[in-house]
């Protein structure tokens, strides 16, 4: 049986519309990436036929294959596109990661030319498509950010992309549309597009037709535009909407930092109402018009108190809504889509513990896990474990939790499974983690990968952990 994995937002070298001038290489929006993906095998023997077709643009039908080794099972490793000759030295596009057992992959983007821009926007793969992707937030020069999104063809034949553009008002701003091969992706640059306007704050939803079943993901990246402005995030794109979505994270004040989230009602026809429940009890609630996007700030939650840390459910009263997780304050500029629902076993591919010292220096990167329980029943001490597994698939320690009630949240991060360092050994650099919960147990991971720039300010980014099939 063979599974595949599709990656949007596979760039190397990609470059604004505008070539940036050397002033402007401070910010992120207008900067090179290249991307790294990280992908473990999550199967119980090992995976021994892989490979990776890479697509440049979406007038390619044919792409390029590249052969990878033999991955343990519950191992990881990471292709780093930078390393590919076979590619060339220009590449924007699109990956199909195929092999003879379960894989999941997520991407580290690593945005080139700057001393300031420290963060490395994440987003995870995509096992199946849906004939519309949802991005629950889009900016054209607001908050100091501009988007830019992928959507890759999922199917087996010819796409073309309708993409529609919503205000928060819920008024229809733009449209286009888009013919995309098989396995390649269509690349939109909310900052170059003057459909939008001088200014754009919304939300997007594109749908696919074809000739036969037409399938398509997305991935996202919010970058700076302020000079000097560092920062940069990624989420999917979400296929459906639900009325209940699970936040593993929510913070506010705390550390510096601050949480907000943007909901998206997936309507086209009614208005919902959107309440925000936080672990503590504080609620906040909003109506959100057909189509249209609102945001929740922790901190603006009746009852919310400074210092609070903990995760929320998003319930909708009408429609279904998608909502996507950031975390802002102290250098943090992070994304992470919400679940509606969650797994017993869920995987995260990229896992690193930097020593003491390498973390002072700023040449180390630390995740940090956020585990939520999203079932309706309490979680007993015990009953969930985090095994850290190194890059050969050996699991090199295991986190015991404490007891997790329904709706709440614990922590994890290799220094609580004993460990000094992780993910990093000698030249070698991989490693995950598996999070195990009883059966029938529904568990939501949220990853930060932090960088410490300096004291008390990080570059940090978020993204989901996956369920294991």
């Amino acid at each position: 049986m063979k599974t595949k994995i599709l990656a949007v937002l596979a760039v190397l070298a990609l470059v604004a519309l505008v070539v940036p001038s050397a002033t402007s290489y401070a910010q992120a929006y207008g900067l090179a990436i290249t991307t790294s993906i990280t992908y473990q095998n999550v199967g119980t023997v090992a995976a021994e036929k892989i490979s990776v077709r890479f697509y440049n643009g979406p007038d390619d039908a044919l792409g390029i294959d590249i052969a990878r080794p033999t991955l343990a099972p519950n191992a990881s490793t990471s292709l780093y596109m930078g390393s590919l000759t076979e590619i060339g030295g220009t590449f924007r596009g699109s990956a199909v990661l195929t092999s003879d057992q379960p894989l999941l992959a997520t991407q580290v983007q690593l945005l080139q030319g700057s001393a300031t821009v420290k963060n490395r926007p994440l987003s995870n793969g995509f096992v199946a498509g849906a004939s519309q992707a949802l991005v629950p937030t889009v900016l054209k020069n607001m908050y100091d950010t501009n988007t830019v999104f992928s959507i890759q063809n999922a199917g087996g034949s010819e796409t073309t992309l309708d993409l529609k553009f919503y205000n928060t008002a819920a008024v229809l701003v733009y449209q286009t549309s888009e013919d995309v091969q098989p396995g390649a992706a269509y690349y939109f640059d909310a900052g170059q597009e003057s459909g939008l306007g001088s200014a754009f704050n919304g939300s997007a939803v594109i749908s696919a037709t074809g000739a036969e079943e037409s399938l398509i993901v997305g991935g996202v990246m919010e970058l700076s535009t302020n000079a000097g402005g560092t920062a940069a995030s990624a989420f999917e794109t979400v296929p459906a909407g639900a009325q209940e979505f699970f936040m593993p994270s929510a913070i506010c004040d705390k550390w510096g930092s601050n949480t907000s989230y943007a909901v998206q009602n997936t309507s086209a026809s009614s208005s919902t109402s959107v309440t925000v429940t936080y672990s503590n009890g504080a609620t906040e609630t909003k109506t959100i018009g057909p189509r249209a996007k609102a945001s929740f700030v922790a901190c603006n939650a009746d009852g919310m108190p400074v210092g609070f840390s903990g995760s929320a459910i998003v319930t909708s009263s009408a429609t279904d809504v998608i909502a996507v997780g950031k975390a802002y304050g102290s250098g943090l500029s992070t994304a992470f889509i919400g679940a509606s629902s969650g797994a017993s076993s869920v995987a995260a591919p990229y896992v690193r513990w930097a020593t003491d010292a390498e973390y002072a220096a700023g040449t180390g990167q630390r995740t940090y896990l956020t585990i939520q329980n999203v079932g309706s029943s309490d979680l007993a001490a015990g009953a969930v474990t985090v095994k850290y597994v190194k890059y050969n698939g050996d699991v090199e320690a295991t986190h015991v939790l404490p007891a997790i009630p329904a709706g709440a949240k614990v922590n994890s991060n290799a220094s609580l499974a004993g460990l000094t360092s992780f993910g990093k050994y000698g030249s070698i650099y991989g490693g995950g983690v598996v999070i195990e919960g009883p059966a029938g147990s529904e568990l939501a991971v949220v990853a930060r990968v932090s960088t410490q720039v300096s004291a008390g300010t990080f570059a940090s980014e978020d993204y989901s952990g996956m369920a294991v099939p």
